[in-house]
């Protein structure tokens, strides 16, 4: 765990962001429930509801670091925001969109209160890389694409663990990067935000190299039920004795609520302090 040791996550407008309240908890806080209010979380968080949050949540100034750029892979080029260390990154945080989405969603620093903005700030103050491409397509070109881009920035921070975080349908490609051999050793965890399940994934390389996995979930998500990830979340719970896996539901929530809701620093934090080197 020396790697994790040495790329702490650097507090960020911690006490706005941290989870309003936890319903339940069993596991020793490996499944929990997150109070989720509507009024109080969206209306109460927006100056605009669900198009802008208000100003006490997002810091700006990280866009001083923040550059669009253009990998080019041998899978094809790779448009995406790089926002802090591009260089010697002590550790590098990648969001994969889904459908219909954007490399600009993942830096947009209104929406999804805030989050967005934070995530960018946590890794600009902790020496770290955030990344956030265009997916192109969620097959194995797409893949082979992002894999390209990871191990382009991957050659340029020789040791930093990567976080790849996947919002819906993106946890497609997580689960595709899960079994890249070349990634797995590098893997500092997986987050599935409002996702799918995939049993696949308990043959992969990540899962063999206990790869820590977070799930984030609404409770009232019409795209991919609750209960269903929950079992996922059982599922590696039983294969793998002592996995390190943490599910937060968040009860009311939607679909999208995850993404606005996930407290990036204490996920972040937790599965850098759980890896193997």
């Amino acid at each position: 765990m020396a790697t994790a040791a040495a790329a702490p996550i650097a507090p960020h407008k911690d006490a706005l962001f941290a989870y309003p309240a936890i319903l339940a908890s069993r596991d020793g806080g490996a499944y929990r429930v997150v109070d989720y209010r509507e009024m109080r979380d969206i209306n109460g968080r927006d100056a605009v509801p669900e198009r802008r949050v208000a100003r006490r949540y997002v810091a700006t100034g990280v866009r001083r670091v923040q550059a669009e750029l253009t990998v080019r892979t041998a899978a094809g080029p790779v448009r995406h925001f790089a926002v802090g260390r591009r260089e010697g990154a002590r550790v590098i945080t990648v969001y994969l969109h889904g459908q219909g989405g954007n490399r600009r969603q993942g830096v947009d620093d209104f929406s999804f209160g805030g989050n967005f903005n934070r995530i960018k700030n946590l890794m600009a103050l902790s020496g770290g890389l955030y990344l956030s491409p265009d997916v192109g397509d969620f097959g194995e070109a797409g893949a082979a694409r992002i894999a390209g881009l990871l191990a382009h920035y991957a050659a340029r921070a020789p040791g930093a663990p990567i976080v790849v975080a996947c919002g819906s349908m993106g946890g497609v490609l997580c689960y595709r990067l899960a079994d890249e051999p070349a990634l797995a050793g590098r893997l500092g965890g997986l987050m599935l935000l409002g996702s799918m399940w995939h049993e696949g994934f308990l043959h992969s390389a990540a899962f063999r190299r206990r790869v820590p996995v977070f799930f984030g979930h609404g409770s009232g998500d019409t795209v991919f039920a609750v209960d269903r990830q929950e079992a996922f979340f059982e599922r590696i719970r039983a294969a793998a004795p002592g996995y390190p896996a943490l599910f937060v539901r968040f009860e009311t929530g939607s679909h999208g609520t995850p993404i606005r809701m996930t407290d990036w620093r204490e996920t972040l934090n937790w599965m850098l302090t759980r890896r193997r080197d």
